[in-house]
């Protein structure tokens, strides 16, 4: 039982700490004009960094109460993290070789051609977009309703990712194949991440709560 106890706070302490590097990795990517070889870096951190947040918060919920809830929402996020990485590397290789070919192809292939090639290979990055969305919505409902009647988090805190989780999938799915963000609608995007990092703060500030509850658990 120690050391099963010893688990639950190592992984609640690397949750949080992924937790905050992937609130900082977010914007990063998407506002700060990196050199490439960091982009790539960040790329390749932030599906990792979400996976290990995720099992971080599923065993500080665990370590209250267990529910189906809870290991749905950790699971659905984990493809998320498997799904983000996929994309954000398709993404970058797509965009740097198709930079590569306009500027080698010349006169060879037409500005309208080059524009259809484009048009089609971007519709699959969009695709993994979508795909990504989906389950970390999915992943964010679950959470959101797992901490509903948790005592550190709560019905308010718990409604507002089941909301946001819940626009984030009906965005998506209104607007496929195209990401909400380039249909018109509202990128939730940036909700569900301040969500997460409100998340890991109130997990940081609810350590000593954590520890007293495993000290009590038999």
């Amino acid at each position: 039982m120690e050391d099963e106890k010893k688990l639950y706070r190592t992984w609640v302490r690397i949750g949080i700490y992924a937790g905050l590097a992937v609130s900082a990795v977010y914007p990063l990517m998407i506002f700060a004009p990196l050199p490439q070889k960091l982009t790539v870096i960040f790329a390749s951190l932030f599906g990792p960094l979400l996976m290990l947040a995720s099992l971080g918060l599923y065993y500080f919920l665990k370590a209250y109460r267990k529910t189906i809830t809870a290991q749905l929402a950790v699971l659905s996020n984990i493809v998320a993290s498997v799904l983000v990485t996929l994309m954000l590397i398709v993404q970058l290789s797509v965009n740097l070789s198709m930079d590569k070919l306009m500027a080698s192809a010349g006169a060879e292939i037409s500005e309208p051609t080059m524009r259809w090639i484009w048009q089609v290979v971007d519709k699959i990055q969009l695709g993994f977009d979508v795909s990504w969305d989906i389950f970390i919505a999915i992943g964010t409902i679950l959470f959101g309703v797992a901490m509903m009647k948790h005592p550190r988090f709560g019905k308010i805190f718990g409604f507002l990712g089941f909301l946001v989780g819940h626009l984030l999938l009906v965005f998506n799915l209104a607007t496929f194949p195209t990401p909400p963000g380039n249909a018109g609608l509202v990128d939730l995007g940036p909700a569900v991440g301040l969500w997460y990092l409100a998340v890991a703060l109130l997990i940081l500030r609810s350590l000593r709560w954590f520890d007293d509850r495993l000290a009590e658990t038999k």
